[in-house]
């Protein structure tokens, strides 16, 4: 992994986080509305138990007798010590991390212990270029989507590669820091949270679908719909898409293209 000048860390960047690899999208109501509720508790808990004399155990306890714990695929552990890291609540993390603790490293308390937590790197450190990292950290400030994105590695890769090829490069930091061009950006990203396609069953996220310890990959059945594969499959995928029809394919693909043509409108009008 690149630890050079160009280096990004993407858990926490500044003014979001990321808090995926704690589990936060794996429970079953994953939804913005209902992790929000789960922070503000624990956030609350936290601070009125917090102090040289905090056990973790006790709130360890607290929060799971409170919390629904359903999951969507089992194996994956949903840490009960992420919480807010900030009055505004813009940064999600650990409350056990020493930052919050006066200096105290307390994430021995935690399932995963203070070494895994702390020397952990998700596969977008190894497999987002350096720009692309760069991108989404300036792009996107809501922590919930953030951590949807920049996690979603096939996501963010093709959508930077479908628009270098359409302006014939890779827009500069600057395009995606202000402007027309960063508003349509955002809108790309927020497909995450408005696609009219997504599957609502609860066991699919991105391009995954859960079956108790298991894990399998949802492919688009394109000859059911009597077309060969789209161009846009693995966004689809990464969109828990669900296209039941030629017709529903061809309108997402038109969104798709849509936002890609309006980023490359917005560009050429500032090159």
């Amino acid at each position: 992994m690149n630890r050079g000048p160009d280096f990004v860390h993407l858990c926490q960047p500044g003014r979001q986080s990321c808090g995926a690899c704690c589990g936060i999208y794996n429970y079953a109501d994953s939804t913005r509305e209902s992790l929000v509720r789960r922070f503000r508790r624990r956030t609350a808990l936290y601070n009125s138990l917090a102090g040289p004399d905090f056990d973790p155990e006790a709130f360890s306890r607290l929060v799971l007798e409170e919390e629904d714990p359903t999951k969507r695929y089992e194996v994956i552990y949903c840490c009960e010590f992420v919480g807010f890291l900030n009055e505004e609540e813009t940064r999600v993390g650990c409350l056990l991390h020493p930052m919050q603790n006066g200096g105290r490293d307390l994430r021995d308390a935690s399932f995963y212990g203070r070494e895994l937590c702390d020397g952990h790197f998700c596969p977008s450190y190894t497999y987002l270029a350096p720009a692309e990292q760069r991108a989404l950290v300036d792009l996107l400030d809501d922590w919930y989507l953030y951590g949807l994105c920049v996690t979603d590695i096939d996501f963010a890769k093709e959508y930077f590669r479908l628009i270098s090829e359409r302006v014939g490069r890779m827009p500069p930091p600057q395009a995606f820091r202000e402007g027309p061009t960063r508003e349509r950006a955002i809108a790309w990203f927020e497909l995450k949270l408005t696609w009219p396609f997504r599957s609502p069953d609860v066991n699919r996220l991105g391009k995954y679908y859960f079956d108790g310890s298991q894990y399998m990959i949802s492919f688009i059945d394109y000859d059911a719909l009597g077309c060969e594969r789209s161009p846009f499959d693995r966004i689809f995928l990464s969109l828990s898409s669900e296209l039941k029809s030629l017709d529903d394919l061809r309108r997402a693909e038109a969104i798709l293209e849509s936002h890609i043509a309006a980023f490359a409108r917005a560009f050429g009008s500032e090159d």
